[in-house]
């Protein structure tokens, strides 16, 4: 029977008796269900994670979208494509690899400014790494919006097709197959057949959407800047992605109203003022800029 479990931190979450009990069971004495903070202060609240749990934004909007059982994201969302390029070019400013060029005396605005290349350091990751190379190789320098339109392959000059990434969620999927999270399987979808990736470790999107849900409830600080860098780009991008109400489904409907109200107080922010303010990144608000505008 499928009841309601209050935990501490006042979220709630559907589960099964089964799934609460194999839960409990699995857990070592003492230890308490709390998440890892990502970003620049990240810490190592489980010692169960390893570096290889450790998902990029684009991963953790993937996951987000991801149905568990069919392991795949919604035939109908048109969105994720554009937003999972929303993710690299931000995971690649928070690694320090892009910035925006000067505002200069003009004062131009975040959309006017050009991307440029801070460091080419590799990063591990192929696809970073890729999209990396195609913005430092590219003169003249191109925008936040064009560079997500590029990395698409939604523009309509021939000539620049060349920087579309291709396979980007299959290529995604398979990095969490590699660090424990999918698994593969083929599904037949009677005309054909298709390469599927169900969740194989819930205890990471689980605690993925508890840290989601905790940002905009529980630890709701009511000030962008006061946030994680990181933790803010994850809200702004899975909402962009059309993947932000995967994760506030399980909660009760105060819960999740109060979720979506301090959802659309963030939306509504204004990223050329948030931008200058101490500590922000430029190219964060760029990006949000782009999807909100």
């Amino acid at each position: 029977m499928t009841s309601l479990v209050q935990r501490s931190s006042g979220l709630v979450q559907r589960r099964t008796e089964a799934s609460r009990s194999a839960a409990d069971k699995d857990r070592p004495p003492g230890e308490e269900d709390e998440e890892p903070r990502r970003g620049d202060e990240q810490d190592d609240d489980d010692p169960g994670d390893s570096k290889e749990t450790r998902l990029t934004l684009m991963e953790e909007v993937l996951l987000l979208g991801l149905k568990d059982r069919e392991g795949y994201t919604s035939f109908w969302n048109d969105c994720i494509s554009s937003g999972l390029r929303g993710c690299m070019l931000i995971e690649l400013a928070l690694r320090g690899r892009l910035q925006l060029e000067a505002c200069g005396m003009r004062r131009k605005g975040l959309l006017a400014r050009k991307v440029i290349c801070k460091s080419d350091a590799p990063t591990g990751d192929v696809l970073l790494d890729e999209a990396l190379k195609h913005i430092k190789d590219t003169q003249p320098p191109e925008t936040v919006q064009s560079w997500i339109e590029l990395l698409s392959g939604e523009t309509w000059n021939p000539l620049k097709l060349h920087y579309q990434l291709r396979n980007v969620r299959e290529r995604l999927a398979k990095n969490l197959v590699e660090k424990g999270v999918l698994t593969t399987e083929k599904q037949n979808f009677l005309l054909f057949d298709m390469t599927t990736h169900p969740l194989t470790n819930n205890n990471i999107k689980q605690r993925l959407i508890k840290r989601v849900q905790e940002s905009v409830l529980d630890k709701w600080v009511n000030d962008a800047q006061r946030m994680d860098k990181r933790l803010l780009a994850l809200i702004f991008l899975a909402h962009s992605s059309d993947v932000l109400e995967n994760a506030f489904a399980p909660l009760l409907d105060d819960q999740y109203d109060l979720a979506m109200k301090r959802v659309r107080q963030l939306l509504e922010l204004e990223p050329e003022g948030e931008s200058v303010k101490a500590n922000a990144n430029e190219l964060l608000w760029a990006v949000v800029a782009a999807f909100t505008k």
